[in-house]
């Protein structure tokens, strides 16, 4: 029940939602990349951090901006003004990806790879994955069942937990630093075009994406405080985006120097899960590993709450015949399933249709921006949208697995990008033709005599 309509919140709702949005988003993924790239990156590290902030928290806080000053209730809303068809595709695959496909699942699995895998042989290994990943998703949906305690069951109880074990091992790291930051090695990939480097790096944290798919929770959070009127609750996402992204730049750049500087005493890892654990038995021994499990878990189930209560409340409002708690139960019956598939398999099959889909999303979060400039002209978000998705799809085939990428189809088509797509190499093929196809979607769009986007 909404209470009398108010036109702001407070500051302590507004931190609070800060603190759900910033709990939604982060979670093993977002703790284990920052710390990769910064034992990679070496000295580099400050420019690989600044490439990655932009997309890891520079791409969210548009998107999330994007739904505030839409007016909408979520992705759907907006991908709708490419047209109908696009609209259910895309916010499809979006919610497929950062759920019951590859994030979700890879929340299970990452916090049972940190925090108990080198506690079970090998051969025990799949049964203990099976039972683990079984409590953490009945858990999950036990808490995602009622939506309307997002704000309680995240804001106020589980994000301050976890940034009170994530602050522990941080001011250990810093107070009695592993080496210098100045002398750490370089790794090849990072020795030029850094900021380009993290910039690609900063994908993998999936929340240019999930900003699109939060917004529902957003809104939805925001007018059960009171806010009803839309351009108060743009003003209000918007205020505690702010919030959120402050944070999370703030961690994730801490991270990446606590990866660089345990250089000092390790060699790179082979994935930042590895190197955080090797850091919190350093500083705390098996103490430390304890409080890594922790801090994991409180991380992975925070943000799967989130993403089963996204997901289930945008497909009820996709397919309004079924219920809510049919959704919630179905996506994490399908993540608790292929979460047993195994982390590195997730991973394979999932990162080409990742490729695929964030170009897609940065240019809708772009269009969606200056989408007044041009009227919200269908026109305009058509072609640009078209011209983005062919380059887009060249990178998908290269990111593809080798059964595809194989085929003389795919090397066909990669080749043609390698040639004529300038960027193609580092994986943004697609910025030049998301212009031209802006550019000629505008001049479209003026020749027909500026129509918008309810005339087209």
């Amino acid at each position: 029940m909404i209470i009398n309509a108010k036109t702001k919140l407070t500051f302590k709702e507004n931190m609070f939602i800060g603190s759900m949005l910033f709990g939604l988003f982060f979670g093993a993924g977002n703790l284990i990349f920052p710390i990769h790239f910064g034992q990679t990156a070496g000295s580099n590290v400050w420019l690989t951090n600044l490439g990655f902030l932009i997309t890891a928290i520079g791409l969210p806080f548009l998107g999330i901006i994007a739904i505030g000053i839409s007016k909408t209730n979520g992705v759907f809303d907006i991908s709708s003004r490419v047209n109908r068809s696009y609209a259910y595709i895309f916010t499809i695959l979006l919610y497929l990806v950062i759920g019951p496909l590859f994030a979700l699942p890879r929340l299970a699995t990452t916090s049972f790879e940190i925090g108990f895998s080198s506690y079970v042989t090998e051969q025990n290994g799949k049964l203990f994955l099976f039972i683990f990943s079984l409590l953490f998703f009945l858990v999950a949906w036990m808490f995602s069942r009622k939506p309307s305690k997002i704000l309680d069951y995240i804001g106020k109880f589980l994000n301050p937990v976890f940034l009170f074990l994530l602050g522990i091992l941080m001011l250990l790291a810093f107070i009695k630093p592993m080496g210098s930051i100045g002398s750490a090695p370089v790794q090849a990939d990072y020795q030029s075009n850094a900021v380009l480097k993290g910039f690609i790096d900063g994908y993998n944290t999936l929340d240019a994406l999930a900003s699109l798919a939060f917004g529902i929770i957003i809104v939805t959070t925001i007018k059960k405080l009171g806010i009803t009127n839309p351009a108060h609750i743009a003003k209000e996402t918007v205020k505690s985006g702010f919030i959120s992204i402050i944070l999370m730049g703030l961690i994730y750049t801490l991270l990446a120097l606590m990866g660089t500087m345990s250089l000092g005493q390790f060699k790179v890892s082979e994935n930042g899960g590895i190197a955080l654990a090797q850091i919190a038995h350093y500083y705390l021994g098996d103490y430390g590993i304890i409080l890594l499990s922790l801090i994991i878990i409180v991380a992975c189930l925070k943000t799967a709450i989130g993403l089963i209560t996204a997901f289930s409340e945008t497909f009820t409002e996709l397919f309004p015949k079924r219920n809510y708690l049919m959704f919630a139960t179905v996506v994490s019956i399908v993540s608790f399933v292929i979460a047993n598939v195994g982390l590195t398999k997730i991973i394979t099959y999932s990162i080409p249709v990742l490729m695929f889909l964030y170009p897609l999303a940065i240019t809708l979060i772009l269009l969606t921006l200056f989408s007044k400039y041009f009227n919200h002209s269908r026109t305009v978000y058509q072609f640009t949208t078209y011209f983005t998705m062919i380059a887009a799809f060249v990178d998908g085939l290269k990111a593809s697995p080798e059964f595809i990428a194989n085929t003389a189809f795919a090397k066909g088509i990669v080749n043609f990008g390698d040639h004529y797509l300038p960027l193609s190499s580092i994986g943004m093929g697609w910025v030049l033709p998301a212009v031209i196809g802006f550019v000629i979607g505008c001049i479209v769009y003026l020749a027909r005599g500026k129509k918008s986007i309810t005339e087209a």
